[in-house]
């Protein structure tokens, strides 16, 4: 059995975000500003969600002029499974939480 990894809470911002947005296209810039986060974070974040195939990718077609294009994403159609599927595992967890600390002793919650 395959043991999927909780994403960071980084990564979690930058699916929210783009989220917002689904269909719509945005830089990583616009991203860094929005969510407060480095482009060192940022960056590395957007790279892997899209060889993933949760994040798609494109370069800017009509860049205004004296600037090189960017490289924008959205998120795709497997991304918006994804967020789905996260936000019910995150819910899912916060209840179980919940339960297991009404239920039992400090340090004894079922794991």
């Amino acid at each position: 059995m395959k043991r999927r990894r909780q994403p960071s809470p980084q990564t979690v911002s930058v699916l929210l975000a783009l989220t917002e947005q689904a269909s719509a296209w945005t830089h990583g810039y616009e991203l860094c500003r929005k969510l407060d986060l480095k482009a060192g974070t940022i960056y590395p974040i957007l790279i892997r969600l899209a060889e993933r195939g949760v994040v798609e990718t494109a370069w800017e077609s009509e860049p205004p002029r004296g600037r090189p294009p960017r490289h924008l994403y959205r998120l795709s159609p497997d991304g918006a499974e994804f967020v789905t599927d996260l936000r019910q595992s995150s819910a899912g967890s916060r209840a179980a939480s919940v339960t297991s600390t009404a239920w039992s002793s400090p340090g004894l919650a079922p794991g």
